[in-house]
């Protein structure tokens, strides 16, 4: 499907849920959407492979919304599925259309064209580092610190993971180091510092294309699936990150580091 000016229709790729200002905090939702163009179709997949987390990030949004209306911090997050485009790759980046995730072959990924590719750097991962570029520079003067949340599943090729809540950096490690000596008294889920992932997995990109120009303090929060099922399980896991995260970032003003 195409636009009569011939660029393929990607549907809404950003949204950009705005909150009263102005607010030290900015949230990024970059894989909130398991959403397939039309014209890509099922992308040669199972019903179950798109609702699976090679798709998205399972509870990811509900925690990032939770969040943002209780910190009154805007939330930008993306519309199309990470298998189309992860806006948390560069183009250059081999996964940021990846034709292998886990165990799974994207059959509409393999042998792209370079107008099929170009279409979607254009398309998707322009338009949602314009929307979140925009809310930065417009509100620079207020905002301190960019959260990113994302989630991961909690069985890896065959392998258990015991992590249950990741704080992740990228080249700034301010706040994540922080986090984790600010780490609440018997927390209720196994915290650890870059688990599952770390930058060199290549998942800091938005912390470093986005926060790191502008000097903002950034942190990416990875939450294992299992435990955001349910609106329950998800308000738990928000009454433990946003007066965490809350803290953190008063003790660093205290400081002088942000």
């Amino acid at each position: 499907m195409e636009s009569q000016g011939g660029i393929l229709d990607f549907g809404t790729v950003v949204h950009t849920d705005m909150a009263d200002g102005p607010f030290s905090v900015v949230l990024v939702c970059e894989h909130a959407s398991n959403r397939i163009p039309e014209y890509l179709g099922d992308m040669g997949l199972s019903a179950d492979a798109l609702q699976s987390h090679i798709a998205w990030d399972p509870g990811a949004l509900a925690i990032a919304k939770l969040m943002a209306e209780r910190m009154q911090a805007p939330l930008v997050h993306g519309g199309v599925s990470r298998l189309v485009y992860d806006c948390n790759r560069p183009p250059e980046a081999a996964g940021a259309m990846p034709v292998r995730s886990e165990d799974y072959q994207i059959p509409a990924n393999a042998d792209m064209s370079d107008q099929e590719r170009k279409s979607r750097i254009e398309g998707i991962y322009k338009p949602f580092i314009a929307a979140l570029a925009g809310l930065i520079a417009d509100n620079r003067t207020a905002l301190e610190l960019m959260v990113t949340i994302h989630s991961f599943t909690p069985v890896y090729h065959g392998q258990r993971r015991e992590v249950e809540l990741g704080v992740l950096h990228g080249v700034d490690d301010r706040f994540a180091q922080a986090m984790m000596v600010s780490t609440p008294d018997d927390p209720p889920f196994v915290i650890r510092l870059n688990e599952p992932y770390s930058a060199a997995d290549g998942v800091a990109h938005t912390l470093d294309a986005q926060a790191l120009p502008h000097g903002l303090l950034n942190v990416m929060i990875e939450i294992r699936n299992d435990l955001i099922q349910t609106p329950e399980q998800q308000e738990a896991m928000a009454d433990c990150l946003v007066p965490w995260i809350v803290q953190t970032l008063a003790e660093l003003k205290k400081g002088g580091a942000a």
